[in-house]
């Protein structure tokens, strides 16, 4: 029997960030199956790759999809800004023959996820209790770097923030920091915070250090600088990979701070869940809590590293669902 007779209670659920695109079938949040991974890079639009996951057996009934994607969704054109894909929404809609095509940023997607992940999935950083009833901080770098929240409604809801926290300025704490920034400038005029939190971000810090040391310039991938300081094989990729986590510790305080986010904040995104005990011990607790006056207040808020291996699907399909509060 198709899956199409269960078409009311079945969708698919999709998460496209700037590598990856995840597509799966959704039963309801807690029923996720069939989960199809490809690279973002291989396609120019939406229609083709969901064309190809609708086209396996069983799959042709489905008439709804909930899609988070790695770009600001105010229209129904989109754009990414971090892969080369443009297309329409209802073009795409129409073409599939579904009755809903629904796309959310995918940090908003993430942020509706949060109510719905096993604690055994999120690692707790430092200490720190949740306020009930507050607001929950979300932020992530990966190909981009992704900031939402949950704000709690009096019905006992949650709302999910849907903005581009990743493009503010970017504000540097030390000489080393204002020295990178001035670098930075010098390429892209604007520095936003997202040019050194993000997988391009990892490769600027490192080429920045070895010009300063005149060492050869290599040509190193994100997860190349990041394992070579995990191995300690390497003292700039780990100097990189130290300031990186320093950064994002700052980035993770201003969201705390702006949102009042007691609730806790929360770090995912491609390239923190990857970086094991190191993250632990890095220099992101102690810059989190560097805010003055401040320091006590962000010493109390909880900080988790997501370590869910597919939440962006989770959030996708909590989307039609309503939202209850963090367990």
């Amino acid at each position: 029997m198709s899956i199409g007779t269960h078409e009311h209670t079945v969708r698919v659920v999709g998460d496209i960030g700037g590598t990856h695109i995840r597509f799966a079938v959704s039963r309801g949040v807690q029923d996720i199956s069939r989960i199809w991974v490809k690279r973002t890079v291989d396609y120019h639009d939406l229609e083709t790759p969901l064309r190809e996951f609708l086209s396996q057996e069983g799959l042709e009934g489905i008439k709804t999809a909930v899609i988070g994607i790695a770009n600001p969704v105010s229209g129904d054109h989109i754009s990414m800004t971090n892969a080369q894909w443009s297309f329409s929404t209802e073009a795409t809609r129409k073409a599939l023959k579904l009755e809903r095509l629904v796309l959310l940023n995918d940090f908003s997607a993430l942020a509706l996820a949060l109510p719905h992940l096993p604690s055994d999935e999120l690692e707790l950083i430092g200490s720190g209790q949740p306020v009930r009833g507050t607001p929950i901080g979300l932020l992530g770098p990966g190909t981009g770097l992704g900031v939402s929240g949950l704000i709690p409604t009096s019905e006992g809801k949650w709302v999910a923030l849907a903005g581009e926290g990743g493009h503010t300025s970017f504000s540097p704490c030390d000489e080393t920091e204002t020295w990178l920034w001035e670098q930075a400038r010098e390429i892209y005029g604007h520095v936003s915070t997202e040019r050194f939190l993000s997988g391009a971000g990892l490769q600027l810090i490192y080429q920045c250090l070895t010009r300063q040391e005149g060492q050869p310039q290599e040509d190193l991938a994100p997860w190349d600088i990041t394992a070579r300081a995990l191995e300690q094989s390497c003292s700039l990729s780990l100097r990189t990979l130290d300031i990186f986590c320093a950064i994002l510790g700052t980035a993770a305080a201003n969201l705390a701070l702006t949102l009042g986010a007691r609730g806790g904040i929360f770090l995912g995104g491609g390239i923190v869940p990857k970086l094991g005990e190191y993250f632990s011990r890095s220099p992101f607790h102690a810059r989190f809590r560097d805010k003055g006056r401040f320091g006590d207040y962000l010493a109390a808020i909880p900080v988790h590293v997501i370590r869910s291996p597919y939440p962006g699907l989770v959030g996708a399909a909590a989307h039609l669902v309503p939202q209850g509060g963090l367990t």
